[in-house]
């Protein structure tokens, strides 16, 4: 019921260095108490204002970006409830490929901007998916329309005389079947870098008292039939 939403402005999952990005929790419920964590090379869990970023209610600015500020970001409510989770990459070089940072639904359009740290910031650039080539762009923008899942991957863009950005993962979703909202878990799992395999499911408790039950019968049915055995072996030595 107390679930958040996770934005960031602007909106780009790349930046360079010394950038100024705000993020922030959208949240039904304040008095919920979220804050905003993130996982880096250099810290775990950490909460804004706790040797980064400047909190603001429930939002949070990195002024001056450097590149230990890459990593996973999420917000977090006093019962452990979590949002999304947006990656965010930090980079030292030129270039940068500006792409959406929350998932994409099927048949939505994608825009995809490269961009160089110096203006002028409308080159033209090389698009790559999985690293093959798309298309040259001359204004550096391109647009994908219509996306489907076949366009989910790892993107990168080239400017010639520039260079090359880090990549960016762009995921797409299904479009809901139902007309019916989905009901969202109370809570998510911690999220964690990098993520972990989920664990074996363990057995719902229906299927253990089954199981219970039926090794009970198998005990009974093994006693029944060495007693039968021994009354009629009995019997025969009487006999």
């Amino acid at each position: 019921s107390d679930i958040t939403s996770l934005t960031v402005s602007p909106s780009s999952s790349q930046m360079f260095e010394e950038d100024s990005v705000s993020l922030s929790c959208e949240e039904d419920d304040s008095s919920a108490g979220w804050t905003l964590r993130r996982n880096t090379t250099r810290d775990t869990r950490t909460q804004c204002g706790a040797g980064w970023g400047e909190p603001a209610g429930s939002s949070c600015t990195i002024s001056f970006t450097a590149t230990w500020d890459s990593g996973v970001y999420w917000c977090e409510s006093r019962e452990g409830a979590t949002s999304n989770t947006i990656n965010i990459s930090v980079t030292g070089g030129p270039v940068i490929l500006q792409s959406p940072v929350l998932p994409v639904m099927e048949g939505d359009d994608v825009s995809l901007h490269c961009k160089t740290k110096t203006p002028p910031s409308n080159l033209t650039a090389a698009f790559y998916k999985d690293g093959s080539l798309i298309r040259t762009e001359p204004t550096g923008h391109m647009t994908i329309h219509h996306v489907s899942r076949s366009d989910e991957g790892l993107y990168k863009c080239h400017i010639g005389s520039h260079g090359e950005s880090p990549p960016s993962w762009i995921t797409v979703t299904g479009k809901p079947t139902t007309t019916s909202p989905p009901t969202p878990p109370s809570t998510f799992a911690t999220p964690s870098l990098p993520a972990s395999l989920p664990a074996s499911i363990p057995p719902s408790l229906p299927t253990l008292f089954l199981l219970l039950f039926s090794g009970v019968v198998l005990l009974v049915v093994v006693v029944l039939l060495v007693l039968l055995v021994r009354q009629c072996t009995q019997r025969k030595h009487k006999g």
